[in-house]
């Protein structure tokens, strides 16, 4: 009879896991670091967001003995986009691929509107929402991207461009994944700014950056106009506190200097009906 062999399993450890998108630390389980490689790992952003409900799915690979977490897909939860729809409002959907200046990346933006639209205006919605976001994507990098959608600086400058044609209650991104990386042929060139005699044009998203600058700047203007009248309005209040006192001594003086007076014509009055009375008397004695 041979000799039953012994099992000896080995005890799993906990790694770190860096996510540099998050600023986080996550443990997974394993046998040894190497084999954390290709597991994924979902968090969910929601407090992270101040309610916004995003879920993203990171894949972890090894650099230098170093596990660390790149993401892969960002998703809008479904419950969030129905909390937000409201009777008598339109919304506007897509789906599309468009090249970045890593990877192959499947986008699907969602728009609501205010009011109900006709079939005409969400087309025009979807086409200006793909032909910004292809432009806008081409010049970046992938973290960048996930970066700008988790601190709304892609949604903002968007709702800006499309608040021409007709005023948004919502504009997100649904999903963001990436699908494959790009050949080095396949990576689109930047664009360059065209130059009309000396000044140069600026594209569209940038425009829609700097029109974003000018709305804080004025945002900025109002609030140190509004602070301004607040302040003049308390040294008034303060003068007038100030003087109410003064004013009303001045008229208890006006209204004692009158009862003098009065009286005063009183007593006279009195007197001359008192010397009239005396002559009448001794004139009907005599």
């Amino acid at each position: 009879m041979p000799k039953p062999t012994k099992i000896v399993a080995k005890r799993k450890k906990f790694f770190e896991v860096e996510i540099p998108l998050t600023k986080r630390k996550e443990e997974l389980v394993g046998n040894t670091i190497e084999d954390l490689k290709g597991k994924t790992i979902k968090l969910d952003l929601t407090r992270q967001l101040r309610g916004k409900s995003v879920e993203l799915t990171l894949k972890v690979k090894i650099e230098n003995d170093k596990a660390i977490a790149e993401p892969k897909k960002l998703t809008l939860m479904p419950y969030f986009i129905r909390r937000m729809i409201r009777k008598r409002t339109s919304y506007v959907e897509d789906s599309f691929t468009t090249p970045t200046q890593e990877s192959l990346i499947k986008i699907k933006p969602f728009l609501i509107t205010r009011k109900k639209v006709s079939r005409a205006v969400r087309k025009t919605l979807r086409n200006l929402t793909k032909n910004w976001l292809e432009d806008y994507l081409k010049e970046r990098k992938d973290d960048e991207i996930f970066n700008d959608i988790l601190a709304n600086r892609l949604q903002k400058p968007l709702s800006l461009k499309l608040k021409k044609t007709y005023p948004l209650s919502l504009c997100e991104i649904r999903v963001l994944e990436i699908i494959r990386p790009l050949k080095p042929e396949e990576v689109p060139k930047p664009q360059k700014l065209e130059i009309s005699g000396e000044k140069k044009k600026k594209p569209e998203i940038e425009q829609g950056l700097d029109q974003l600058k000018e709305i804080e700047q004025e945002q900025l203007k109002k609030a140190e106009e509004e602070i301004k009248k607040t302040q003049e309005k308390a040294t008034k209040i303060e003068k007038k506190k100030t003087e109410k006192p003064e004013e009303e001594i001045k008229k208890t003086q006006e209204k004692a200097v009158e009862i003098e007076e009065k009286t005063e014509t009183k007593t006279e009055k009195s007197k001359t009906k008192k010397e009239k009375t005396k002559k009448t008397t001794t004139t009907k004695k005599k």
